[in-house]
């Protein structure tokens, strides 16, 4: 499934568009950011879905475990032949710190919080007579303080159209199964290694690769469950001060008929774009053979400016990501051998423990919309609740 992520890019000169084509891909495609940058301006399932929306245990003790587990992982390439993910980035991989927010940012972001709050029931599905129920716990989680600020930029700071978009991811995520679907279910779609979350980026972001020669499963929707399951993955692995992921794309001996079909790529398109806005912050591709950039160069006129930006064709990886730990197929040093009854128990349970962890710092700190996500990955920054008390001290 690589090819309809590694779409967000730019190709080279010289390859004509296909016109109808083009304007088929058009539609359904939404003109909105799937970038990192802060501008100063701006299917259904074949599983059945589960009844338990909150499948993250309650913590039953009030003490915060780490951040993670002790799975005695290794760190880099000077640990030998890896089978397993990486436990944690290097020193030297530190996000960068985002600006503050100016005084006109911060009353908007208030009122969309304020709205948000306001949110008791939501659908179950996109249909017009869905069924409401109230927001899960995992729901009201999911709504972190940065979640509605990657909204707010998403979307130039036009708190409507956040507000309105937050509410439909809300209800993708539930009629799409993004929390029910298993590891064991997705499991089969992982078997060859095409996909592998291992390490981080100069900037500490989660590094997930894209491996189409690796393709082991005719077309489904599974495929594209697969990509959202692993992006779910990325995103628990993410450390405090980072938002986004790199993606780390190579189609060395990739065939045809190996990579995503149009029609992949635009539901992957629209999956991406609308609901993980803010969530790229790298793609680098590599060995691309020529049959794949015809699609690069159908689905790049649907593609924000901006995103298009983040795409790095043929670069030295090892420019971007710490080579002890950057796979030796992209450039690295990290001797790696992909055995899936070593790498997918170990990546589901390290991402587990993470999700467990922050549950119990989201519980201890008062189970409130809008918390800070440095302080539910263990970072030092203080809960709403914290600051919240600190403010009425100073009044």
């Amino acid at each position: 499934m690589a090819t309809e992520v590694a779409a967000n890019g730019s190709v080279p000169n010289g390859l004509h568009d296909p016109e109808k084509t083009a304007t088929d891909l058009s539609n359904g495609l939404s003109d909105v950011k799937l970038d990192d940058q802060a501008p100063t301006t701006t299917v259904a399932s074949t599983e059945p879905a589960s009844e338990q929306k909150d499948p993250v245990p309650a913590a039953e003790s009030t003490a915060l475990p780490s951040s993670g587990p002790s799975l005695n992982l290794p760190r880099s390439s000077a640990d030998g032949l890896i089978k397993t993910p990486l436990s944690e980035p290097l020193e030297s991989s530190q996000p960068i710190p985002r600006p503050q927010l100016t005084s006109e940012q911060e009353t908007k972001y208030a009122t969309l919080l304020k709205n948000v709050l306001a949110w008791t029931e939501i659908p179950d599905a996109s249909t017009k007579d869905a069924k409401t129920t109230p927001l899960t716990d995992s729901e009201r989680m999911f709504l972190t303080r940065e979640c509605l600020l990657r909204y707010c930029r998403a979307t130039n700071w036009d708190i409507a159209q956040s507000e309105t978009r937050l509410r439909n991811t809300l209800v993708w995520r539930r009629e799409y199964g993004v929390e029910s679907r298993t590891k064991d279910y997705i499991s089969i779609e992982n078997a060859t290694g095409k996909q592998v979350i291992l390490g981080w980026d100069n900037h500490g972001r989660t590094c997930q690769y894209l491996r189409p020669s690796k393709q082991n499963t005719e077309r489904s929707d599974r495929q594209i469950q697969h990509l959202v399951f692993m992006l779910e993955r990325a995103i628990d692995l993410m450390p405090h001060g980072q938002e986004t992921l790199a993606l780390l794309i190579n189609f060395a001996e990739t065939k045809s008929g190996q990579g995503a079909t149009i029609s992949q790529g635009r539901q992957t398109l629209n999956i991406l774009q609308n609901h993980y806005p803010e969530r790229l912050g790298r793609a680098l591709v590599t060995n691309v053979p020529f049959y794949i950039w015809g699609f690069f160069k159908l689905i790049t006129p649907f593609i924000d400016p901006l995103t298009r930006e983040k795409i790095k064709f043929n670069e030295d990886m090892g420019i971007h990501v710490p080579r002890e730990q950057l796979l030796k197929e992209s450039g690295g040093l990290v001797e790696f051998e992909y055995d899936h009854e070593q790498y997918w128990p170990a990546l589901n349970e390290l991402c587990e423990s993470k999700r467990a962890a922050q549950q119990a710092r989201w519980e201890k700190g008062g189970k409130r919309i809008g918390e800070y996500e440095g302080y539910l990955k263990g970072g030092e920054e203080k809960s709403l609740s914290e600051r919240e008390k600190e403010v009425e001290v100073e009044d």
